[in-house]
């Protein structure tokens, strides 16, 4: 049997990756690369704002791509495709491992940390069949809106004790996951929302950078 010459019609994998909207998702994942980083070194503020920044440029793509004409089928295919596994990376495996990172590891952060993944995989393969109910409703809470209310329950760590919030981290994300699964109707956040979010997150970076200074000195 002779072998299968390669198809020299077929679009290559960088060619897809030039394309503007997915290097906007591939920044968004970088923040989340460096959140991950960070939140294994233990420095947490700076964790928080990488995820924060990977909601940012998470938004940022859909917008792009939706003000770009002349995008083919491939494209968009291939866009939707990159979009939803760096979701499970950004808003799954990076708040497990901010989770276990905060529990030093131990073995009784292991559980939260496989439902943190398992809900963001479940979610998206059936985000990825489904979508939306409507243009501007989700059936339950989207992975995003996790961090951006993460952000701002990670302001109470240094308040009180490493113990107690570690256990209000867990309870956190536990209810949050239970939520992203649940058939609740959530509004899906687009448009003007994005100035807010741009708002949201120069605010909580600038807080977070404070607070790294703060606890350098």
């Amino acid at each position: 049997m002779e072998p299968k010459l390669p198809d020299t019609h077929q679009t290559s994998m960088l060619t897809f990756a030039k394309d503007l909207p997915n290097i906007c998702s591939l920044v968004g994942l970088l923040c989340a690369v460096v959140s991950m980083y960070f939140s294994i070194l233990g420095n947490f503020p700076a964790a928080m704002i990488g995820m924060l920044w990977a909601v940012f440029f998470d938004w940022g793509d859909g917008i792009i791509a939706r003000k770009i004409k002349n995008r083919t089928d491939q494209q968009r295919a291939f866009g939707g495709m990159l979009d939803s596994l760096i979701d499970i990376i950004s808003f799954g495996i990076c708040p497990a491992v901010l989770l276990l990172s905060y529990g030093e590891f131990g073995w009784l952060f292991l559980p939260g940390a496989f439902i943190i993944v398992a809900t963001s995989a479940i979610r998206l393969s059936y985000f990825d069949i489904f979508g939306l109910v409507d243009n501007s409703t989700y059936v339950g809470l989207a992975l995003d809106n996790n961090v951006l209310i993460l952000a701002l329950v990670f302001l109470l760590d240094g308040l009180i004790s490493q113990a107690v919030f570690s256990i209000v981290l867990y309870a956190t994300l536990m209810i949050l996951a239970g939520f992203n699964l649940s058939s609740i109707r959530t509004p899906k956040f687009a448009g003007r929302w994005f100035y807010i979010l741009t708002a949201y997150v120069l605010i909580l970076t600038i807080i977070y950078g404070w607070i790294m200074w703060h606890r350098g000195n």
